[in-house]
């Protein structure tokens, strides 16, 4: 029996804990509401997700996953500066506010992930992938 194992190289590796990092302190940020601290960690979070995203992009799985994370942290930035700014609560239309549109990029990346696992997944078994 053979079993397979995904590495990361360790340049690769350590970019994704800086992320983590970044991320954290995005979240503490607007959870503390420091303003320009959660704006700023905005960039290199971001940033970073999307070069993670385009290092993975030879293994759909990774790609797929890591374009997803990219929109979910486009989203909850956009959020977080909705709040941060006050508009948050104004209307858009009807009952749909500003913090409502947070729903576009969100969806977006759960598009992505429906795509990889109920379309790209069962049509690829037979190739080695990450998940």
């Amino acid at each position: 029996m053979s079993t397979s194992s995904y590495t990361i190289p360790l340049s690769y590796r350590k970019m994704e804990n800086m992320h983590i990092v970044f991320w954290l302190l995005k979240d503490i940020s607007w959870c503390m509401i420091w303003r320009p601290l959660g704006i700023a960690m905005i960039f290199p979070t971001l940033i970073v997700s999307i070069v993670i995203a385009y290092r993975t992009r030879d293994l759909v799985s990774e790609l797929c996953h890591n374009v997803a994370i990219s929109f979910w942290i486009t989203a909850n930035a956009y959020w977080m500066v909705s709040e941060f700014f006050h508009f948050d609560a104004d209307t858009v239309w009807g009952a749909i506010t500003y913090k409502h549109l947070a729903i576009i990029p969100f969806g977006i990346g759960l598009l992505l992930l429906m795509y990889y696992y109920i379309w790209w997944k069962p049509r690829h078994r037979a190739e080695e992938e990450t998940m």
